[in-house]
């Protein structure tokens, strides 16, 4: 909150400096600067923003199109919806760039090879965008944040067209954001939960761009061509800001990890299956059912009703099901047990289908997931098998057949 309030006050205080007819100065640079990634999940994928320096009229200011305040009525249930708005702000680049070593993030600098009139354009679109009716724009995550609207304003602002030469090799949403989360973390298991296989296609040049990292290499190749046909380079020089110190980190234990732990549950699965103690089977189903329930609602809240990118068309919702919480309820009282038979037998020929579904690459899975998948068919396969059995117990204890003499045949309760 302090953060957003000191972003606002300066925001505030600089905005009267920087509209009264200013202009720049032949001297004046502009540059992109690019942020490597921080520890907090939001920092998690760096941050980019513009630098504009006037050495001349003594101004040096940062536009950052990165601010938004958790302190926002009803944020999060926005930030779930996909309707967080994020917002322009411009203060001092001092106060930028201390933000950001406090971080321990690396800040480089690449200066624009701009004409004057492409520089007057960049700011006075900067400055329109600025205003208290343009300042706010509603966030998506991979086509409109914080590297992709640097990267709009520069481009827009350009007499000409701009020509990336980076070779890339192809790669998919779920790989490149991978390469920042970790593949073995738990914020990328989380994320390969709720990711639909819309995060499975492969990635072009100009979305890949959604990364501040990627804009800044495909920025250091590219090459400006004019309407005359005549090549320069978009970058005319590059250096670093802020340098990171060098950090002492204990390495991430792997019985946190989340394969460690679906696995533990997994085996202790395969236990309790194995010695069919009643009460701790219903406990750990019980648990197990409702656990998973809860995050399919998650899953399922976001592949229909979210605007978020990625999550649509979610496989994972075959085995994840909502309904598992009902179930893990359901579990306790004895008179629910055909549903729950039939609903074991649905659960069963679900999670076949979301195996098919990875096997036949429609979406790709967690690895940690597989010990989650087998481990609630097992359970599936072992209740729909035990209800079984006692529903033909029950048939045969609850019913005497003999035969009298004309051949009807009499049922009779055992006593």
């Amino acid at each position: 909150m302090k953060r957003a309030i000191f972003i606002s006050l300066l925001s505030f205080i600089l905005f009267p400096i920087l509209s009264q007819n200013f202009t720049f100065s032949d001297s004046a640079r502009v540059s992109l600067l690019t942020c490597s990634p921080g520890k907090k999940v939001y920092e998690k994928f760096g941050h980019t923003a513009i630098r504009v320096n006037d050495p001349v009229t003594g101004i040096d200011v940062v536009f950052n199109f990165g601010v938004f305040d958790f302190n926002t009525k009803n944020f999060y249930l926005k930030f779930v919806k996909g309707e967080t708005d994020y917002q322009l702000a411009v203060y001092d680049t001092k106060s930028f760039l201390e933000e950001y070593k406090n971080r321990n993030s690396i800040v480089w600098e690449q200066k624009l090879n701009l004409t004057l009139d492409e520089k007057r354009n960049l700011l006075h679109s900067l400055l329109k965008n600025y205003e208290p009716e343009n300042r706010f724009y509603r966030y998506n995550f991979v086509y409109d944040n914080c590297s992709t609207r640097p990267r709009d304003k520069i481009v827009q602002s350009i007499n000409g067209r701009v020509e990336y030469q980076l070779f890339t090799e192809p790669a998919t949403f779920r790989e490149m954001i991978s390469e920042y989360t970790g593949e073995n973390s738990w914020l990328q298991f989380g994320l390969d939960l709720i990711f639909g296989c819309d995060a499975d296609k492969t990635v072009s040049r100009n979305v890949s761009m959604f990364l501040p990292e990627n804009l800044m290499y495909e920025f250091q190749a590219a090459h400006i061509i004019d309407p005359n046909g005549a090549k320069r380079h978009l970058i005319s020089e590059s250096g670093t800001l802020i340098s990171k110190q060098e950090e002492k980190f204990s390495d991430f234990l792997p019985i946190f990890q989340p394969m460690f732990v679906c696995t533990f549950l997994l085996i202790l699965g395969i236990i309790i299956t194995i010695f069919n103690n009643q009460k701790s089977f219903r406990l750990f189903d019980s648990l197990l059912y409702i656990i998973s329930g809860l995050g399919g609602i998650v899953v399922f809240y976001l592949a229909f009703f979210s605007s978020h990118p990625l999550v649509k068309n979610n496989f994972n919702l075959l085995w994840l099901n909502p309904l598992n919480f009902v179930l893990g309820i359901l579990l306790w009282f004895h008179k629910m047990k055909p549903y729950v038979f039939y609903y074991q037998v649905l659960n069963c020929f679900l999670i076949f289908l979301a195996l098919v579904a990875y096997a036949a690459g429609f979406q790709v899975f967690n690895p940690a997931s597989f010990p989650l998948i087998l481990l609630l068919l097992l359970r599936s396969v072992r209740w729909t098998a035990t209800t079984k059995k006692d529903f033909s117990q029950k048939k045969k204890n609850n019913r005497a057949y003999y035969t009298n003499g004309n051949g009807l045949h009499l049922h009779t309760r055992k006593k």
